[in-house]
């Protein structure tokens, strides 16, 4: 079972009929709704839950759903190091497309290490490197020093993968219309209102084809700004995940036997019907592939 949700009794629950992946809906209440899911420019925990989703980072670990322990990398094959830890090496996995079906190759690569390097948030994570491709499936980015730790800094969340067609329209923080079709990731942004956001299955999601999900077929974000009506919602059953509850919620969550409390980092904490299981705990924000549902039984 991955990390994260409470009560993993196998006697207590069971898989839900069989459930086939990509069927299901989870309703996650959030304090706001999602301003922007463009990586880079995500700046509350409610933008960098969405973009997590529809946009990957170069270097990443990825659970698999059902209990399966495996866990598998992103879309970066290897990142190697040479020259004293000056000069990295990423060697790309083939086959991997954005959702507007452009090419994950080393020009898409290498656009988005423009835009990164281009920010204030993306040089604060990479500094001045100069990047480059050796060849059809290598990238190669060179530092002014050694930096030991920089395949840590290509797996930030705010280096997203963007489509270059995307890329190009926007000229800067994407769009809600710029941003459909334009990440690599499990899931697509589907719908937005003022207060739900709403993303759906990237049914050519790479990860697919390796068993990693996603396992839901609808990810609904809800924004409720009241953490008491964050609470309420989640125990009558209308959200199964409830972010940013405060400490009188959360006493009552742990009195509740159906439901349960996945850590994060700092002082937050989610709390998740007994049903819900993947979220990885102690990851913010948490990439939701392995996202699954169980039936609770008697």
């Amino acid at each position: 079972m991955l990390p994260g949700c409470g009560g993993d009794d196998a006697d207590s629950v069971q898989v839900a009929g069989g459930q086939a992946p990509g069927s299901a809906l989870v309703s996650w209440a959030l304090a706001e709704r999602p301003r922007t899911i463009d990586p880079l420019y995500a700046s509350s925990d409610a933008d960098r839950l969405a973009a997590r989703q529809i946009y990957e980072p170069l270097v990443e670990e990825l659970g698999a759903p059902y209990g399966d322990a495996r866990r598998f990398g992103g879309p970066a094959l290897s990142v190697d190091p040479s020259a004293g830890d000056t000069v990295w090496r990423v060697r790309l996995r083939p086959g991997v497309r954005f959702q507007d079906g452009t090419p994950l190759d080393t020009a898409a690569v290498i656009a988005n290490a423009k835009r990164w390097l281009a920010m204030a948030g993306g040089q604060a994570l990479l500094g001045s490197a100069a990047v480059d491709s050796p060849d059809d499936e290598l990238v190669r980015f060179t530092l002014p020093a050694p930096d030991p730790a920089f395949d840590q800094a290509l797996a930030a969340p705010q280096l997203g993968l963007v489509s270059p067609r995307a890329i190009a329209d926007a000229g800067g923080e994407l769009a809600p219309s710029e941003a459909e079709a334009s990440g690599t990731g499990p899931f697509e942004l589907r719908e937005r209102s003022a207060d739900r956001m709403l993303l759906a299955r990237n049914t050519a999601w790479w990860g697919s084809s390796h068993g990693l999900g996603p396992a839901i077929d609808q990810l609904e974000l809800l924004a409720i700004a009241s953490p008491r009506e964050r609470f309420a919602s989640l125990r009558e059953g209308s959200v199964q995940v409830a972010a940013a509850l405060g400490p009188a919620e959360l006493r009552e969550v742990g009195s509740d036997p159906l439901l349960s409390v996945v850590p994060e980092p700092g002082p937050g904490a989610l709390a998740v019907e007994r049903s819900v299981r993947g979220i990885p705990a102690g990851e913010a924000p948490p990439a939701l592939n392995a996202l699954w549902l169980t039936r609770l039984t008697d």
